[in-house]
Parts: structure tokens; sequence; C-alpha cells
């Protein structure tokens, strides 16, 4: 099968959500050490929080070049969307972060707008 031709598996998209999921993990990372982090202290760049969010995010690459590699970009894409659902959800569940309604609200548009756009890519 072409790569234009090909489909969203359930493998796919597992591996698009752990993207994501990656992703999102790292943006709660960067938010934890972002406090300690100062261009007058270049040391303080070698943290291992930085170094774990900047390992996190280059696997999550990794992972998305796989996905890439299977399916089309405009089919692939779309799921990326999610992370606004994800990184609020991860920043309210690890750093206790409040969320406003609104951002709730507009994570599920985007779940929709999400399931909408890829209606029909999955075999």
């Amino acid at each position: 099968m072409s790569r234009s031709a090909a489909v969203l598996t359930p493998t796919v998209v597992g591996m698009i959500l752990l993207t994501l999921a990656m992703l999102a993990c790292g943006q709660v990372l960067f938010k934890q050490v972002a406090p300690q982090l100062s261009f007058a202290r270049p040391l303080s760049f070698l943290s291992g929080t930085l170094v774990l969010a900047l390992v996190v995010y280059g696997a999550a690459t990794l992972l998305w070049l796989a996905v890439l590699a299977r399916v089309p970009l405009s089919a692939a894409f779309p799921f990326y969307g999610l992370s606004f659902l994800l990184v609020p959800a991860f920043a309210w569940w690890l750093l206790s972060e409040p969320i406003r309604p609104q951002t709730w609200i507009g994570a599920v548009v985007i779940l929709i707008g999400v399931v909408i756009s890829s209606w029909g890519a999955r075999s």
C-alpha cells in the first residue's frame, strides 16, 4: 500500500497518542524546570529535569517520524490538536494547576474536530 493510500490503523493511532502523551509530559517537565533556569547562570541549563524533558521530546520526535513513514501528514497531523486537551489535563493532574472551564470546553471542541477530520481514515 502506498503511503498516500495508507489508513490510520489502531497501531498508528496508538503511536500518535503515545507521541502526544510524551510531548505533554515534556511540557510538564519544562514547566517544572523553567523557574530554575537563568541565562545569567548558563550552568542552570544542565538541570537533570531539563535534560529529561529534551530526551522525552527527542524520543517523541523519532516516534512521530515513524508515524509519518506510515501515513500521510494530512491524516496524522489533526491529532496534534489533542495536545490542547492533554497538556492542560497533565498540568491539572501533575502540577495541580487550575484550568478554566473555557479551556475544557475548547478542548472538547478540538476533540470533536479531530474525530471529524479522521472520520473514515481508519481501517
